[in-house]
């Protein structure tokens, strides 16, 4: 599906990797940025082309500054509830992000120019409650570079084919293994499928598909430290991108089937990679690793503010970085469970912790909305 190709560097990392075919999406979003046109800046000067979002991006924004004040006290003086407050304010931040981007979305015939907004991660067992948010969130933007971040636990995969069904564009999140990332790939052409039976215009619906990559590399040193051996040790930071590389391998495989092809000849786009988690953990580590490694076409790769700034500075861009490394990318994992990590129990306890951490940063964003309703209801009073 994809040819290898050496980029002609041009002296600017990021110019170097938007023309690699990767497009550069913002891993934050606050009202500040919209008010005082930094989001604007970042297009213009860092390539940016999408912007994603969650509970804890919106939790930091809310306790920092005035920026949401005037909102939440009108929230508070109608009588607002703590749920319907935290709709309210995040759904205004990106319905005018998106709004930023749409220039962005209308250059790019609508592959980029997308801002993400996540369901309710306590959905994450409830299928049809998480079809039902996910419905309101679009309506309520109201945005057609809208995407809904739904999480691919077992329950959210029948969720993201009833939502792409509905023409509504999905970002699914929290893919660590190779296995769910394939159900997720299944999940998009049966919705993709379904939207062509009820009659959708297939190119207006988009889709990325979240894979993790710096909490792979985590938990695994971590197994490893442990382990101790010259072997294991000799394995630290290694999994993360071979995890990733194999799962564009996968990628490839399943959008050049005759299933999507057909799909495709009646317009429907490929659910994207999205290398997410891209902020390196360890300090001993190239603080650019999972920008550097994992360069290839039609991918997304959405960065912190830190990343996004260390790789504009000194990111090593020279062409695809993941066609032509799945034999050595298999032979990681294949390495791992012979010192002794079990790649499926790695993968299956940081599906657990992510939804975990979903909820405990929602629960966060529910107590700083809570927090301000109060105050600024008793203030008004």
């Amino acid at each position: 599906m994809t040819e290898t190709t050496t980029t002609q560097t041009s002296g600017s990392p990021l110019a170097d990797l938007s023309a690699a075919g990767v497009s550069i999406w913002l891993d934050d979003l606050n009202r500040a940025m919209l008010t005082e046109g930094e989001l604007q800046q970042l297009i213009d000067t860092r390539h940016v082309v999408g912007v994603t979002t969650n509970p804890t991006i919106f939790a930091n924004a809310l306790s920092d500054g005035e920026a949401y004040t005037a909102q939440v006290t009108e929230l508070a003086a109608a009588g607002a509830d703590v749920d319907t407050a935290v709709f309210e304010l995040t759904t205004e931040d990106v319905r005018n992000a998106c709004d930023v981007l749409r220039p962005v979305y209308d250059a790019t015939n609508g592959v980029d120019g997308r801002v993400s907004i996540e369901v309710d991660p306590r959905l994450e067992d409830n299928t049809e409650g998480t079809v039902e948010v996910a419905r309101r969130l679009w309506a309520a933007v109201d945005r057609p570079n809208l995407f809904i971040k739904i999480p691919a636990t077992v329950e959210g995969l029948p969720a993201i084919s009833q939502v792409l069904a509905d023409g509504i564009s999905v970002n699914v999140t929290l893919i660590f293994s190779l296995d769910r990332y394939r159900g997720v790939m299944n999940a998009f052409l049966t919705g993709i499928e379904q939207a062509r039976e009820a009659g959708k215009d297939l190119s207006t619906i988009h889709s990325v598909a979240s894979f993790f990559v710096s909490r792979v590399d985590s938990e695994i040193d971590k197994q490893l430290d442990a382990i101790g051996t010259d072997e294991a040790l000799a394995l630290r930071g290694k999994a993360g991108l071979a995890n990733a590389r194999l799962a564009y391998q996968a990628y490839e495989e399943v959008f050049s089937t005759p299933r999507w092809e057909n799909l495709a000849d009646d317009g429907a786009h490929a659910q994207r990679p999205l290398w997410a988690s891209t902020g390196v953990k360890n300090p001993d580590y190239p603080d650019t690793m999972y920008v550097d490694g994992l360069v290839a076409a039609n991918t997304v790769n959405t960065m912190p503010h830190a990343t996004m700034e260390a790789a504009a500075d000194h990111g090593q861009i020279t062409g695809d970085t993941i066609t032509g490394t799945y034999a050595d990318s298999q032979q990681v994992l294949d390495d791992l469970e012979a010192v002794g990590v079990s790649y499926s129990q790695v993968v299956e306890t940081l599906e657990t912790e992510g939804v975990d951490k979903f909820v405990a940063s929602w629960n966060e964003l529910l107590e700083t909305v809570q927090a301000e309703l109060d105050r600024l209801g008793g203030e008004s009073r």
